[in-house]
């Protein structure tokens, strides 16, 4: 355990972290409204799945492209707001207009205007995020120095960007109801809307109450002007190229890519199991369980896995905290095994804490139903008249500690990592650029596992249009759900078996840098 007391003066403030935290929720709230709404090109909009493979693939090449210009244009930047909260306050802005603008469609449009509205409007709305994340994320870095309260920071932001992740499963469910909505459409262009309000409002509160280093200071910021753009160019790649010889950094990114896109391959699998294996075929039946599959992950990643995690990280270190989280997903990812079993979940279903458990959550949306139904909420409700399919739920504490370890202490490192680079290279900090390769990894990463989902969909005989698929094709599609994911999260733990960044290592880093150059 860490025997060293954090300064006040290293302290987040509990306001600031919470106005980084709804930054975060921010973060999360925009790319998984974006991934559910992408649904609704088809059914709603009439998209050809061809062209709306387009409008998700080449809006996001920019995206990748753009990371690493505006990480290095927010660290030389010179302001007397600072180097990240102009962008941040800019970006918020248009990031939540933006997104709004661009589901601003009718069915009744030709096929070919709304394929260029949308991706015109999807490349501008990227644009405008990427100027908000990618500042938040490096100004996150730099709101402390020290060790643990970098730890403590990322668990607070992370628990509230969670809080998307509870929400954003109902879009699906809110959008595709007949009571709610008149037509898909309008449920879409309404719920965009929304969304976008709510990411101006929250998305403007870290540019108004956080805090970075005081960079008035800091030596060897580049002038960026259109005059020095060939010589900016050159400065960027340079950057680039330090940061790739970084190796505890490159560790992070290569753990990452891992653990995540191991996730994100199989993502969508658990839905397809409980519909398709628990329901066979029929979304009906299958009601609400996958939506509360993935809001009742988010809830126990928030509210009970981060702050356990924390304390991980806090007596073990960081390493360990990591190595040790991501051991308990793999458990987890096997447990799906039993936990999607039909024949488990039917006899759970005749024992008597099954039987109580049904009739409980029975009687308890029995009272809530006359409610929900007032309000227009009726698709919340669950119906446990037929048994439930409880152990689903089983495994998610385990898979939990996965993505919940992950961003939580990756974010920490990676400021550590700054301080190694500022030691290795001196000035100018380069947060902003860490952040925004370690995201452009993260994306790339995401668009490879995406399209590599995809392809074990095919290799194990999954029909997209099918109303059922045969027993063969479920019993593959359940071995890849669980062995995919454990065996990217067992590599990332041999890489970083030997990371050498350790608390007495980050003190040592810091203390010198301090008496070269004083505080920040």
């Amino acid at each position: 355990m860490s025997n060293i007391k954090t300064a006040a003066k290293d302290r987040v403030p509990i306001g600031q972290k919470a106005a980084f935290g709804a930054g975060h929720f921010v973060l999360n709230l925009l790319p998984g409204a974006l991934g559910f709404f992408m649904f609704f090109l088809l059914t709603a909009f009439g998209m050809d799945p061809l062209y709306a493979g387009i409008l998700g693939a080449l809006p996001r090449l920019f995206d990748a492209l753009s990371d690493p210009i505006m990480g290095f244009i927010s660290d030389n930047t010179k302001s007397k707001w600072g180097r990240r909260r102009p962008y941040i306050f800019i970006g918020a802005i248009l990031s939540g207009i933006l997104f709004a603008l661009s589901w601003q469609m009718s069915p009744e449009n030709s096929q070919m205007y709304n394929f260029w509205y949308f991706l015109i409007l999807s490349i501008l709305f990227l644009a405008g995020n990427t100027m908000y994340a990618t500042p938040l994320v490096g100004l996150g870095y730099e709101m402390t120095s020290d060790y643990n309260e970098r730890t403590r920071l990322m668990a607070f932001s992370n628990t509230m960007g969670q809080i998307a992740w509870m929400i954003v499963p109902w879009f699906w469910v809110i959008i595709a109801d007949p009571q709610i909505y008149e037509s898909q459409a309008v449920g879409v262009r309404h719920l965009s809307i929304i969304v976008g309000i709510a990411c101006v409002i929250l998305g403007l509160l870290p540019a108004i109450f956080c805090r970075g280093i005081d960079s008035a200071n800091m030596e060897n910021r580049k002038e960026i002007t259109f005059k020095t753009l060939a010589s900016n160019l050159k400065d960027l790649w340079d950057g680039i190229k330090q940061v790739s010889k970084n190796k505890p950094f490159m560790k992070l990114c290569g753990a990452t890519f891992l653990v995540f896109n191991g996730f994100q391959m199989v993502a969508a699998f658990s839905v397809y199991i409980i519909v398709f294996y628990m329901y066979n075929g029929s979304y009906a039946n299958a009601g609400t369980w996958p939506a509360w599959f993935s809001t009742i992950t988010a809830v126990i990643t928030a509210f009970i896995v981060i702050p356990i995690i924390s304390k991980m990280a806090n007596k073990w270190g960081k390493r360990k905290a990591f190595i040790i989280s991501t051991v308990i997903s793999i458990i987890g990812y096997i447990l799906k095994w039993w936990g999607f079993d039909n024949g488990l979940n039917e006899n759970f279903n005749k024992t008597a804490f099954g039987q109580s458990l049904n009739s409980g959550v029975a009687s308890l949306f029995e009272s809530l139903n006359p409610f929900l139904e007032s309000v227009g909420m009726s698709w919340f409700s669950i119906d446990t008249s037929q048994g439930s399919p409880w152990l689903i739920f089983m495994p998610i504490p385990f898979i939990a500690f996965g993505l919940g370890g992950l961003f939580t202490l990756m974010m920490s490192m990676t400021a550590d990592v700054c301080d190694l680079d500022e030691l290795e290279n001196g000035m100018p900090r380069k947060e902003g650029t860490f952040g925004a390769i370690y995201w452009w990894m993260v994306k790339i990463g995401q668009s490879i596992a995406l399209f590599l989902g995809g392809l074990v969909l095919k290799l194990v005989g999954f029909i997209s249009d099918a109303e059922t698929q045969s027993a063969e094709t479920m019993h593959s599609l359940r071995i890849a759900d669980i062995i995919i994911p454990s065996l990217t999260a067992g590599i990332a733990i041999w890489i970083m078996y030997k990371y050498s960044l350790n608390e007495k290592r980050a003190r040592e880093i810091k203390a010198e840098l301090v008496r070269r150059r004083g505080e920040l």
